[in-house]
């Protein structure tokens, strides 16, 4: 993808070329209006601890340089930050070369064209974006304090994690993370991860590989609580910490086989002190050629070799950002398909948890996965990554990352969004290994040709996200949102009966009508409000504290044919049916009978009356309706159902031929007319 593709993300909607050229003509250096030089741009928790002086590289050094010497990975050594995870990733990305020049674009430099505005290039929710930034660096008695190269005079590195800070929202917000996540955010790749204690037989193939096949990798140990991070141990490693993996070689020694991985601490400097270190003896068996080659630049600079059992031994965790996910234990290249969707977790309609909250897990968000095609052994080979959006940027707001994860069922026929009884019966056919507080969730599956349907959950209900959702299948796969349908199905209104055929309960109403109509023998909005709280006031199951004024009006704009403003008995007995129907749908939807029904039943109760919402829709009524427990008392319903057929009926009279048009149409006269 070419420079010129990636989305620019300045407010003022303005290119870096535009910012550089207007910067130039007016012989002013660019200040970034949108991520200032002010502590706000550092932290949002704390105040800074020391006196920052703002500083671009021209008034630091005397001959500052983008790039010096080519940018590799000795060019990361991390600052004040907690943001190693992030230069693990910076670090495999000097690695290859290609996409390093995506996310730090080449054509800038401190002599030619110089107006104190760079730009990188990063991944995001699917899109690539173009980040402009001013060159003022926070720094202490004219040091940088966060990334800096080795080289005191080159700056490519620091402005990059300054950009990648105001994607984020701040420095502080980059504390913390999984190297996959900005690996991601380097190439817009696919992660997986391996356990190395329960790594399978050939990880050090699948890690060759990788490298290989230029994706990035990273590893780290496991802590057991917030003391043990960063503790260094005897053996010179780094608990808690972020490296990259920089080379994956077999050597000859004794006449054996020796694997070995190489690491890189982002510090550039504290290293691996055990066999096969910068200067153990083990490498005095090596054959002095092959040495040479190996341990061509071996210095002090924090990289260092382990022989791959003390690797598995040591690390915990190995990260793997392929460039797609073309199998890495295959020797093979495929081209994979994708289908990309987003969506969200909204409280009260379509947060409902994992499988353990059976009562709600079915309103999720759902999505139908086709796989039609065999790609070998008449399986598919499919790769779904389950992302959360945005919770970096969430974090000055209280907020951080979600405990995600999803879940893949056969699916059934012809269901455009599958009930609670489904899930309470079936089991899954495939799902995340476990729910994790991380960015992204991604499995790899092998699965027999057929339709499935893919829920993607937070862990608990009532969580709200954003999410994007990448299926990778190797052949061509279709993916649909479930759910997505707006429609209605109403039936005709009953004809009144005519008087001589009134049951008793339809004579005692006409009583009561007639007590409050007037001489036109019809009522007004305030006489019906007082004559259905009359009514339903002796129904004991209903427990509620009256019908407002705003329902009766939404019933009256239902019911009155003749635009009076007032309805006659003979319409009034028609709504009365409707009303008996809808009262038996809610007392059933009232599970507990505490005489209100869960928000995230309504998508259930419409259907029941003959209407069908989709998720945005769903999301937006439960918003208007549902109170902070997530419940609708009987009022609210009433007014929603009923506002709700006004709006089918309606559009239900326009031109049935344009269905596409007109359920646009429904979908903003609903928005509306249901006040949010």
């Amino acid at each position: 993808m070419s420079t010129s593709q990636a989305e620019n993300t300045q407010s003022d909607g303005k290119s870096f070329e535009q910012l550089r050229h207007e910067c130039l003509m007016k012989g002013v250096l660019f200040e970034d209006p949108d991520f200032p030089a002010k502590d706000s741009s550092l932290f949002f928790s704390e105040k800074v601890p020391v006196q920052i002086e703002w500083k671009r590289p021209t008034e630091i050094c005397k001959n500052p340089k983008f790039i010096l010497d080519g940018a590799d990975r000795t060019d990361i050594c991390q600052g004040q930050l907690g943001d190693c995870w992030l230069l693990a990733a910076v670090a495999s990305l000097t690695m290859k070369k290609e996409a390093l020049a995506r996310v730090v674009p080449p054509d800038q430099e401190f002599d030619q064209r110089y107006a104190g505005i760079f730009h990188f290039q990063f991944w995001n929710h699917n899109k690539w974006l173009d980040v402009v930034v001013d060159d003022r660096l926070p720094t202490v008695r004219n040091r940088l304090i966060m990334l800096h190269s080795a080289s005191s005079n080159e700056f490519w590195s620091a402005l990059l994690e300054k950009a990648y800070a105001k994607l984020n929202g701040s420095y502080e917000a980059l504390k913390g993370g999984s190297t996959m996540e900005a690996m991601e955010d380097f190439t817009g790749g696919v992660g997986e991860m391996y356990e190395t204690k329960a790594a399978p037989g050939d990880l050090f193939n699948i890690m060759k590989k990788a490298l290989d096949r230029g994706s990035m990798m990273g590893c780290s140990i496991d802590i057991s609580s917030s003391a043990e991070s960063e503790a260094k141990t005897s053996t010179g490693l780094v608990k808690g910490h972020a490296y990259s993996i920089t080379g994956v070689e077999e050597v000859n020694a004794r006449g054996q086989k020796v694997k070995l991985v190489r690491i890189r601490n982002p510090w550039g400097q504290v290293e691996w002190n055990g066999a096969w270190s910068d200067n153990s003896r083990e490498w005095n068996y090596v054959d002095s050629a092959e040495k040479t080659r190996i341990l061509q630049n071996s210095a002090d600079d924090g990289e260092f070799w382990m022989e791959f059992e003390d690797f598995k031994r040591n690390y915990d965790k190995v990260e793997i950002c392929n460039m797609s996910p073309d199998s890495l234990t295959e020797d093979t290249k495929h081209q994979w398909a994708v289908n990309v969707f987003e969506g969200n977790w909204i409280r009260g309609s379509t947060a409902g948890g994992c499988r353990n909250y059976i009562d709600t897990f079915w309103t999720n968000p759902q999505f139908k996965l086709l796989l039609n095609d065999a790609d070998g052994d008449n399986t598919c080979s499919v790769v779904i990554a389950l992302m959360q959006k945005n919770r970096r940027k969430l974090r000055k707001e209280g907020l951080d990352l979600e405990t995600i994860g999803f879940a893949v069922y056969e699916a059934p026929e012809g269901e455009d969004h599958v009930g609670k009884d489904f899930f309470r019966y079936n089991a899954s056919k495939a799902r995340s290994r476990t729910y994790i507080n991380m960015r992204e969730v991604a499995e790899r599956f092998t699965l027999p040709p057929g339709h499935y349907l893919l829920v993607p959950t937070t862990f608990q209900p009532h969580h709200e996200a954003d999410f994007l959702i990448r299926v990778f299948s190797e052949t061509k796969a279709e993916a649909l949102e479930m759910g997505s349908n707006v429609d209605a199905d109403l039936p005709d209104p009953p004809m009144p009966s005519p008087p001589e055929e009134e049951t008793k309960e339809e004579k005692g109403l006409r009583r009561l009508f007639e007590q409050l109509a007037g001489s036109d023998q019809a009522i007004s909005v305030r006489e019906l409000q007082e004559m259905l709280n009359g009514v339903l006031s002796r129904r004991k199951e209903i427990k509620f504290d009256g019908l407002s004024l705003s329902t009766c009006h939404s019933i009256i704009n239902l019911m009155d044919v003749d635009n009076t403003g007032k309805i006659e008995f003979q319409e009034f007995k028609v709504f009365w049916e409707k009303m008996k129907k809808w009262i038996m749908l809610f007392l059933s939807f009232d599970t507990d009978r505490s005489g209100k029904m869960s928000s995230y039943e309504l998508r259930g109760a419409l259907k029941a009356a003959g209407m069908q919402l989709n998720n945005q829709l769903l999301q937006l009524v439960g918003l208007r309706f549902a109170d902070e427990n997530y419940e609708i008392d009987f009022d609210d319903y009433l007014t929603c159902i009923v506002r709700l057929e006004n709006m089918f009926r309606v559009f239900q009279a326009m031109d049935k031929f344009n269905r596409g048009r007109v359920q646009m149409n429904i979908m903003q006269f609903l928005m509306l007319s249901m006040n949010v």
